[in-house]
């Protein structure tokens, strides 16, 4: 099959975590080809370069929807439509105002057409515009956008949040909802690109799923969402410079962007309970939810796991990125109540290294406490003092890897109060190591009983759970035992694989392409590549290979034409 992986700030740039799971995904995937839509490398990944990608990877197009609003715009906005008259002007102020308003609706007392079907209705109304008339950023930074907003934001029925908007609040949320609207400005929706694909799979929500509504919308693509962490969530955490009215503002908009998603997806696959239950929040049919947990390798903790290094029976390990969420501060303070009842504890952090002022801040600030809290100590007159935490880097000397990190561990600490799909306690498992983690996100799903949880911001509990551990041996190696074989089970790269395997033939089976025959007519098929051009010799004939893409129509239509094509074949069978 050909699929559309259409990402968001990851691959094919080697980023973050999702950027290196769909790098696993295309390599693990070889028997499918795969074309790369990636919105906001950013400048400095790509001026890196593309990284060797391998030969199933077909095309790779690029755009950047956080470029300054002065950098030129997409080919399709320089003028290859014919530009925007008075009846052009007069057709973006009615779709963007049907926006607007589902927007600022207030869900409680709005009826059902001010919400998903006025956003439906603007959002791919905005869309044919800049199909047909080069491109929306023109007009979404106009006085017209900006005064439609002020009047979505004052009209009756509009949120209590909004209402308390001012010109700066529209402007900051113009401005945002310009950005976040690029997609629609994008050449990525004809026949010869998006439009050639079997299937668009986004990577995440949010943005990076527009492209693939506008496919399905314009081509009739089916598409697949992935979603390993909350997007909705995401966004309203991070708007903390807007104020409250414009994070209201944007807030609808993530809203309704997520429904309409979750709404036109053939199915979504969340990466654990944790982000299932907001999907479903968001207005996610239950039916289209389908739980695949993503998968991490587990090679390179295999020595760690099978018992190759020796752990040192005092030490509780860290192992994360420095940030506020991940309240090192009550670890501290609950190490401190550990040091009390066995003085011979040791606390390992072992951060990744900062990546912005704010998270370098943090943890010269937790560094600072722990010199407060545990002065250096020496065994003797003549001795050197020594700290009970230790602060490391990982790639550093005492932790050249993550392997390095967790074979220092007798139990692995998590103190976050903010957590996804927590990956460092998934390590710590391949590791074969007792974990002690607070109650947030995903952890109880991923420990599933190999491991100890209590409250998070409860330095007492923290430290009465470390304690139980440490004094306890045997149960650390029951407890580390079950983790690993849990882990082994349900979290690898190869369970991952083998379900996206599964569920693409599967969408495919229920979305057939049309393909161009040997005698030219065109008819559904539920694969695009035949099970039986994988077989050697005599049995894979030439009309196995793959031939050109034909979509006449979108699949809608083929949809209401299947009853009728079946009653003509049971015609035919007659006679």
């Amino acid at each position: 099959m050909r699929i559309g992986l259409l990402t968001d700030g990851g691959h094919p740039y080697p980023t973050g975590e999702t950027g290196r799971w769909c790098d696993r995904l295309v390599r693990g995937l070889a028997r499918h080809e795969f074309d790369i839509y990636a919105l906001g490398g950013g400048a400095s990944a790509e001026g890196q370069g593309l990284p060797a990608l391998p030969p199933q990877v077909r095309r790779v197009l690029t755009a950047t929807p956080q470029a300054p609003a002065g950098r030129r715009p997409p080919r399709r906005e320089r003028g290859e439509g014919r530009g925007y008259g008075r009846r052009e002007r007069q057709a973006f102020a009615a779709h963007f105002g049907r926006l607007a308003a589902a927007i600022c609706a207030d869900d409680p007392a709005a009826p059902a057409a001010l919400g998903g079907e006025y956003f439906a209705d603007g959002l791919y109304g905005l869309a044919a515009l800049a199909r047909d008339h080069g491109g929306l950023a023109g007009e979404l930074r106009s006085e017209t956008a900006v005064r439609i907003l002020e009047g979505a934001c004052r009209a009756p029925g509009a949120n209590r949040a909004v209402r308390a908007a001012r010109v700066p609040d529209h402007l900051a949320f113009a401005s945002e909802l310009e950005r976040a609207l690029r997609p629609l400005s994008l050449d990525w929706y004809g026949d010869d690109t998006l439009g050639s694909v079997d299937l668009s799979h986004a990577a995440s929500g949010g943005r990076a799923a527009l492209p693939g509504l506008l496919a399905k919308r314009f081509c009739g693509v089916p598409l697949l969402v992935t979603e390993y962490g909350v997007q909705l969530r995401a966004h309203y955490l991070a708007d903390a410079r807007l104020g409250a009215p414009a994070r209201a503002l944007r807030y609808g908009f993530e809203r309704r962007l997520a429904a309409e998603v979750y709404t036109q997806a053939e199915l979504i696959t969340p990466g654990n309970a944790h982000t299932r239950r907001w999907q479903e929040r968001c207005g996610a049919d239950r039916a289209k939810l389908r739980t695949v947990h993503p998968g991490l390798p587990a090679d390179r903790f295999h020595a760690v796991g099978e018992g190759a290094y020796d752990a040192d029976p005092g030490a509780l390990v860290w192992v994360g990125r420095a940030e506020p969420a991940k309240d090192l501060i009550a670890l501290l303070h609950a190490f401190a109540e550990v040091r009390k009842a066995e003085p011979g504890a040791r606390l390992w952090l072992f951060a990744a290294p900062a990546r912005d002022a704010e998270s370098a801040g943090y943890l010269a600030h937790c560094r600072a406490l722990a010199a407060h809290l545990f002065p250096d100590e020496a065994a003797g007159a003549h001795a050197v003092g020594d700290n009970p935490v230790s602060f490391e880097e990982i790639g550093g000397p005492e932790a050249p890897g993550l392997a390095d990190a967790y074979a220092t561990a007798s139990v692995v600490v998590l103190s976050s109060v903010v957590e996804g799909f927590p990956l460092s306690l998934v390590e710590a498992m391949f590791c074969g190591r007792a974990t002690v983690s607070t109650d947030t996100g995903a952890v109880v799903e991923v420990i599933g009983g190999t491991g100890l949880v209590v409250p998070p911001r409860n330095p007492r509990a923290l430290a009465d759970a470390c304690l139980a551990l440490l004094r306890d041996p045997e149960r650390r190696a029951r407890l580390g035992a079950a983790a690993r074989a849990r882990a082994l089970e349900l979290f690898t790269v190869e369970q991952n694989l083998a379900a996206f395997r599964g569920i693409y033939l599967e969408l495919m089976s229920h979305n057939p392409v049309r393909r161009e025959s040997a005698d030219g007519t065109t008819a559904p098929q539920p694969f695009a590549h035949p099970a039986e051009a994988h077989v050697p010799g005599r049995w894979a004939a030439p009309a196995a290979t793959r031939g050109p893409v034909v979509r006449a129509r979108p699949a809608a239509l083929l949809t209401r034409e299947r009853p009728a094509a079946r009653e003509a074949a049971k015609g035919a069978a007659h006679e």
